[in-house]
């Protein structure tokens, strides 16, 4: 099969790490953590990922030069956000919970959205993140509402095209954020988790992407979570599975993203199964984590499929994927692993310089 995509990971990021950890780790630790779970990606059999915050330009030209072992990175580098939406970092009191690179940037206008945007292409981002509403972790945000109005994402959508980079990802769990997120033109919708009817068909007709992040979404929560964050998310689950599998069954287009950082990195590939669970034929599970992830990224005429005159980006396994998807996520499933021509035969050997 053709190397698979995960559409939306966070590399520095640790689902183990407790909140105080991640508020006072210095860089640096954050940076040498990202060194194995990019690695372990890969050995899942992903070998073009995302990073949707947290992953500067220099994770990417790194892996690009050698330096480290991982998936091609496309990154996001931090969430654009309105002042107390989901990106904004400051906790009620003010305090800065999150100062890194990775942090959200906070704009409250058209105007202020073009002028971050710009800084975050300036830094070498290939994709630009907005909170378009808010999240289940965030403490004055909810996943109903509190993104970005639409007239600040259609800022961002045109500034992001006139700079010719990828596309705008949105991370969109409520209705009507979602919709707006859609009419302003991004090419991706991050979680999608309370998709209504009207904007399944706005999606289609527009190519509108769908990274649906069931690995998060099926998670357990952690016990040390806030109650707020339970509260948050028990609501939204109510709900999620029903609507998610309306929006597949309806055939939006999907891709494959795991949110791994907030779920284990390396076992990516967890998610082809759970697509299936929701819908997805086996096939398409394949197609979500491979061309149409290609296609989403704009690098559908280097990889995503197999062809004479593509990068060899390649995984084989003894596993018949269309008889048992769920075996892909399996350790040590991918027999042989290729990446731009490198070949790995053993996945726990070290890759090959």
């Amino acid at each position: 099969m053709p190397g698979f995509f995960d559409c939306h990971i966070h590399a520095s990021t640790d689902p183990d790490q407790s909140a105080l950890e991640a508020i006072t780790e210095v860089e640096s630790a954050k940076t040498l953590r990202a060194v194995p779970n990019l690695r372990a990606t890969l050995l899942a059999g992903v070998t073009t990922a995302r990073d949707l915050a947290g992953a500067d330009s220099g994770f990417r030209d790194s892996i690009d030069r050698g330096v480290i072992d991982g998936p091609r990175l496309l990154v996001a580098l931090r969430i654009l956000s309105i002042t107390g939406g989901h990106g904004d970092p400051r906790a009620i009191n003010g305090l800065a919970l999150d100062s890194g690179p990775g942090a959200g940037a906070i704009a409250d206008s058209p105007d202020g959205f073009v002028r971050i945007t710009r800084e975050a292409i300036r830094e070498g981002a290939d994709w630009i993140k907005i909170a378009a509403t808010g999240g289940v972790g965030s403490p004055r945000s909810h996943p109903e509402g509190g993104g970005l109005s639409e007239a600040e994402m259609r800022a961002v959508v045109d500034e992001a095209n006139r700079h010719g980079v990828a596309g705008v990802a949105a991370h969109a769990i409520g209705a009507d954020g979602i919709a707006a997120a859609v009419r302003a033109g991004v090419r991706s919708i991050e979680h999608g988790y309370l998709v209504d009817d009207a904007t399944i068909e706005m999606m289609i007709e527009r190519g509108t992407v769908l990274v649906p992040t069931l690995s998060t979404l099926t998670r357990e929560v952690s016990p040390n979570a806030a109650p707020w964050v339970r509260a948050k998310r028990q609501k939204t689950i109510e709900r999620a599975g029903e609507r998610l599998r309306a929006a597949i069954s309806a055939g939006v287009t999907v891709a494959l993203g795991t949110d791994a950082g907030i779920v284990t990195h390396g076992g990516n590939l967890r998610e082809l199964g759970l697509l299936v669970d929701f819908g997805l034929t086996p096939m398409q599970a394949i197609l979500a984590g491979t061309a149409n992830a290609a296609r989403l990224n704009r690098l559908d005429d280097e990889v995503g499929t197999i062809e004479v005159g593509k990068r060899a980006d390649l995984v084989a396994t003894s596993v018949d994927p269309l008889l048992d998807i769920h075996a892909l996520a399996r350790p040590r499933a991918m027999s042989v692993i290729v990446q731009a021509g490198n070949l790995i035969t053993q996945p726990t050997e070290a890759f090959p310089r």
